[in-house]
């Protein structure tokens, strides 16, 4: 058998393993469960796909991000590494050939989405397979108590129940004690091995800056790096807004989010990976998986509800090692948006059934209909057929799926394909009596060896070029045809589908574990109260205060923070600052607080915000809309 390093060597062309990579390889292949705590970008992917090939069998990856897996799958297709993956919007008789395939022994590595693990035909294939590892992305997905709690994770106890000697290893980026502690229960790790690594990214850092005027400081920070960036915001709307308004500043910047089209997504994934755009404009699904080292600085326009999804965020720069920035821009709304997000994160409960009984009718399912079936759901047209707030529905979705009963999946490109149904002599017919549809069929079966075997992906605009006609004339045809019951034509899918796990019930039976919710509840009000304290406390550097939310003891500072910056600098006394702003106040009695701060150039704004916060708590002065502060 080859050494693990021979195969990185041959496979990836790397001469070592980063940190932690090969004592985790090493218990894997010794039968170890394994729970692995990397931080972004530490190479978490490597410590399952190199195993794969160092033994007889299958690597099962459960993960729930699918613009990942198929990233991967073809990623390591082009390393000659044979792999697959079963996602949502995949057709039964595709999803049948890969697992018939895997259990043939066809696969190295085969990826599923979580809710695919409880349907009947993942579980009717499930004891031929020859899995020799079980690999769970995400793991803290599985802990209720962490910050993306996913109940079809709680079913990999199923496949651990087939394969009950087979090692597991769970991987996560971000999970404090309380969530390591629940992965290992929820998993049923045995005789588990743990490895951390620390959680500090020396090469980034890390600053939070108030602002009054967020264009102008993007603008400005963007104007200051030399290399590509990403600026993250909480709404598509936004990215489309701002990304506009940064062109208009001379910044290249592309937006990206959901709702655009699947061509048009990876256009300015491409521009931007090839450094052609140099600021992407996203929602923080953007960049998950994506391998692109060079990243100087990741941006957060509005503010991120939770530090594990801002650690994680952030470690999106600097992967290569060299130094980076992460910015975080706030001010006063952002703050209540904060407080208040708790109470519009858990709407009340007749809202929730509200959003069931219209999911239901949106989607014209009856009482009693069959569980275990995908449907295309597009979530601003239902929102707009039924008179919903967009962002509270949301969320009514996400409680419906922790309560198990779906699963709402990301937008998932899903190509044209085409299968051949009809028999040789059944074509011959065709070609006698149909000379525009024989050409048309020759020219695929030129073009696409696979169609007779099952659902081949097909490229409408390359058929067409052959045939020297539109696109639109091929779609007619192929649409003839499959009326025809000569072929299966399906057409491309490109958004979310809501996957059902239970019996539709009436929205006024349904049970609602209230208490589970309420427990929730309390977590997320911890959660952005220690968001709060970490844009809000000016005195603790920004690197102990995140690892030390994460568990890890931190006993120095990093130094180059901007908590550490301005600590390293000439302590100024909170009573000057106080006095000078008494001073500003003096003439007119009242400013902005940007104001305050252009008027006191000698001073950093952190500083005087923070003067600020204690004088209207001592009630010297006071604040009122639009941040306007007047002395009392």
């Amino acid at each position: 058998m080859a050494a693990p390093l021979e195969i990185l060597q041959k496979y990836w062309g790397y001469g070592r393993f980063r940190p932690l990579q090969n004592e985790i390889i090493q218990a894997v292949l010794q039968g170890q469960d394994t729970l692995a705590l990397l931080p972004t970008g530490g190479g978490k992917s490597l410590c399952y796909q190199l195993p794969s090939l160092l033994h007889n069998g299958l690597t099962l990856v459960v993960t729930p991000l699918i613009a990942l897996m198929q990233e991967q799958v073809e990623k390591l297709r082009l390393q000659e590494i044979s792999a697959a993956h079963i996602s949502s919007g995949m057709h039964r008789a595709e999803v049948y050939r890969i697992l018939n395939n895997a259990a043939e022994g066809a696969y190295k590595l085969l990826y599923i989405s979580p809710e695919r693990i409880q349907t009947e035909l993942f579980l009717e294939f499930l004891p031929v397979l020859n899995v020799q590892l079980i690999a769970v992305d995400e793991a803290h997905c599985v802990s209720q108590w962490g910050h993306d709690f996913r109940p079809d994770y709680l079913q990999i106890k199923t496949i651990r129940q087939v394969f009950k000697k087979i090692p597991v290893l769970a991987l996560t980026a971000s999970a404090t004690k309380e969530v390591e502690a629940d992965i290992i229960q929820q998993l049923e790790l045995n005789k588990v091995q743990v490895f951390r690594q620390s959680f500090e990214r020396q090469n980034l850092f890390y600053t939070v800056q108030y602002s009054e005027q967020k264009n102008r400081d993007t603008v400005s920070l963007l104007n200051n790096i030399n290399g590509c960036s990403i600026v993250y915001c909480r709404s598509r709307k936004q990215t489309e807004v701002l990304s506009k308004q940064l062109e208009q500043n001379g910044i290249f910047a592309l937006p990206y989010h959901a709702g655009m089209r699947h061509e048009q997504r990876s256009e300015h994934r491409e521009l931007w990976m090839n450094n052609k755009a140099p600021v992407m404009v996203a929602t923080t699904a953007f960049g998950m998986g994506i391998d692109k080292g060079d990243v100087r600085l990741v941006l957060h326009y509005d503010v991120p509800e939770h530090l594990e999804a801002y650690y994680q965020e952030s470690g999106r720069a600097g992967r290569d090692g060299h130094l980076a920035q992460s910015v975080l821009l706030y001010n006063q709304p952002d703050i209540n948006k904060l407080e208040e997000s708790t109470e519009t994160q858990f709407p009340p409960y007749e809202f929730i059934r509200k959003v069931y009984q219209s999911a239901v009718e949106y989607l014209q399912i009856p009482i009693g209909a069959e569980p275990y079936r995908y449907y295309d759901f597009e979530l601003t047209d239902f929102c707009k057929k039924f008179g919903l707030d967009a962002f509270i529905t949301a969320r009514a979705l996400k409680l419906l799926e922790q309560e198990g009963l779906w699963t709402l999946s990301e937008a998932v490109f899903v190509p044209t394909t085409v299968q051949i149904l009809a028999n040789r002599a059944e074509l011959d017919n065709i070609g006698r009596l149909h000379h525009d549809l024989n050409l048309l069929l020759t020219t695929m079966l030129r073009l696409y060896g696979s169609l007779f075997y099952h659902p081949t992906p097909v490229n409408i605009k390359v058929i067409a070029k052959h045939l020297k006609i539109k696109s639109e004339l091929v779609l007619q045809m192929l649409h003839q045809l499959d009326k025809m019951e000569i072929i299966q034509f399906n057409q491309p899918k490109d958004g979310p589908q809501l996957f059902f796990h239970h019996y539709r019930v009436d929205s006024r039976t349904l049970i609602i574990n209230t208490a589970r919710i309420n427990a929730l509840k309390q977590t997320h009000l911890k959660r952005t109260n220690a968001m709060i304290r970490y844009i809000t406390d000016n005195h603790v550097c920004r690197t102990k205060h995140m690892l030390q939310y994460f568990g890890q003891q931190y006993d120095k500072n990093c130094r180059h923070c901007d908590v550490c910056q301005s600590t390293n600098r000439s302590q100024v006394s909170a009573t000057t600052i106080d006095a000078a702003i008494i001073e500003v106040l003096k003439n007119t009695g009242e400013h902005s607080i940007t104001d305050i701060c252009t008027a006191l150039p000698g001073y950093t704004p952190a500083d005087i915000t923070t003067c600020l916060r204690a004088m209207i708590d001592d009630g010297v002065v006071g604040i009122r809309t639009g941040n306007i502060i007047y002395r009392k």
